[in-house]
C-alpha cells in the first residue's frame, strides 16, 4: 500500500474512529502490532492513532461498551488477508469469520482484545 505524506481532506470522507476499550494500553498495543497502525500521545496524555497509511485517525474509549455485534462494520484494509490474520491471533485477538464468507471479496472478521468486531479487506 503507498503511504500518503498527508490525509487526504474532503467532504464525506470517513477521518475519526473512537473505538472502544477495556484496557487502552492493551488495545494500542494490539493495533499497532497486528495492523501496524501509528499510535500517539496527545498533549492532554491521551492516546490516539493513525491507521497504517495516515489517513484515518482516533482514539480508544473507556466509557463506552464494545461493539460486540455486528452493526456497522468497518473493515480495515490490508495487504496480506493471511498474515493479518495471523498477526491478530498471535496478538490477542481472534478471528470471527473467516476468509471466503464474501466471495468474490476477499474480507474477513477478527475480534480485537476488548471484544470490538471489525473487518479486514484485502484488494482481490
Amino acid at each position: 500500500m503507498n503511504n500518503a505524506a498527508e490525509p487526504t481532506f474532503g467532504n464525506g470522507k470517513i477521518c475519526y474512529v473512537e473505538l472502544p476499550s477495556t484496557n487502552i494500553q492493551e488495545s494500542s498495543d494490539f493495533y499497532r502490532d497486528a495492523l501496524d497502525w501509528q499510535i500517539r500521545q496527545r498533549s492532554d496524555g491521551s492516546t490516539a492513532f493513525d491507521d497504517g497509511v495516515g489517513q484515518v485517525s482516533g482514539t480508544w474509549r473507556t466509557d463506552r461498551k464494545p461493539s460486540t455485534g455486528i452493526g456497522i462494520l468497518v473493515h480495515i484494509m490490508v495487504d496480506d488477508i493471511e498474515v493479518s490474520m495471523r498477526k491478530i491471533k498471535d496478538h490477542g485477538g481472534s478471528i470471527v469469520q473467516e476468509v471466503g464468507m464474501d466471495a468474490p471479496e476477499i474480507t474477513a472478521w477478527f475480534r480485537d482484545p476488548s471484544g470490538n468486531v471489525l473487518g479486514l479487506y484485502q484488494q482481490r
